[in-house]
């Protein structure tokens, strides 16, 4: 087996892995996870706001 050779499968393999890493991604069983995935800094931002609110009133009491 030459480098040629070996090059070539090395190229495969990163060819079907990439294929199955795109199609897993746009699957539509993975939608729901991903949507909630979008909006996880957004929740962290409510979160904040709420320890901050809680702070500010211990330090006001």
């Amino acid at each position: 087996m030459d480098i040629g050779t070996l090059r070539g499968l090395g190229t495969l393999l990163v060819v079907i892995a990439f294929t199955c890493v795109a199609l897993w991604a746009y699957s539509g069983k993975r939608k729901n996870s991903f949507a909630e995935a979008a909006n996880l800094p957004f929740a962290d931002d409510t979160e904040a706001e709420q320890r901050e609110e809680r702070a500010s009133r211990s330090n006001n009491a």
